[in-house]
């Protein structure tokens, strides 16, 4: 792993260990509300820490009582997540970067363990070309999903700087992210252990969509 790529909020102790064992515990998660609440104010912690990388300049403001230099954000990111579990993660980062623009992509996983495959069926996105792009996504596990849906965002223009968020995350979709977008900055809540022989993170916390949002049903045929 490129370990100057590589951003690990848990690697230092703070209130995101709380909101990440949260996330984790079973009994905590029968309360969704409180499970959606927490992915978002992860998102907003890690938008906090992302935005201290990020490059500002000197404005000018009128106060009510006198013109005061201050140091501003030159540029807001573009906010891009992948339905559905994304959606509470990404409201968290769209809450500290609440001039940026958003997109959106519809993506998932075809069931096989290891070898699972990722369909992408929808992509909503602003122009691309030399802007910061952060895509957010709760759970990092193969890393095909991430993979696939940015090379598909390149049809939208190049960024110039491309920024992964997950909470959670295997070593094994790390890898894959590193060889496959070897320009990706990752910002991460927790690395784990592995990936179980159905391509799920463990410790983990378990599908993040279901728990946020209510299980799905399969499609009758």
């Amino acid at each position: 792993m490129d370990s100057n790529r590589l951003h690990i909020l848990s690697q230092t102790p703070s209130l995101a260990n709380h909101f990440i064992s949260e996330l984790r515990d079973v009994t905590v998660q029968k309360d969704s509300l409180r499970f959606r609440r927490n992915l978002e104010r992860l998102g907003e912690i890690m938008a906090y820490k992302i935005s201290e990388t990020l490059a500002y300049s000197e404005q000018t403001i009128q106060t009510p009582l006198a013109r005061t230099q201050q140091t501003l954000l030159q540029e807001f990111p573009v906010l891009a997540t992948v339905l559905r579990a994304g959606l509470p993660f990404h409201q968290g980062f769209l809450n500290y970067f609440d001039h940026a623009t958003s997109a959106f992509v519809g993506a998932y996983r075809v069931e096989g363990g290891r070898k699972l495959s990722v369909h992408l069926d929808y992509m909503a996105t602003p122009h691309l070309e030399g802007k910061i792009l952060i895509l957010v996504d709760p759970m990092l596990a193969t890393g095909k999903s991430l993979v696939l849906t940015y090379k598909d965002m390149l049809l939208y223009g190049t960024p110039k700087r491309i920024i992964i968020a997950a909470i959670i995350a295997s070593p094994e979709g790390v890898t894959h992210v590193q060889e496959q977008i070897p320009e990706a900055e990752l910002w991460l809540g927790a690395l784990d252990e592995h990936l179980n022989d159905h391509a799920y993170i463990v410790p983990g916390l378990g599908d993040a969509g279901d728990l946020a949002f209510g299980e799905k049903n399969e499609k009758v045929q």
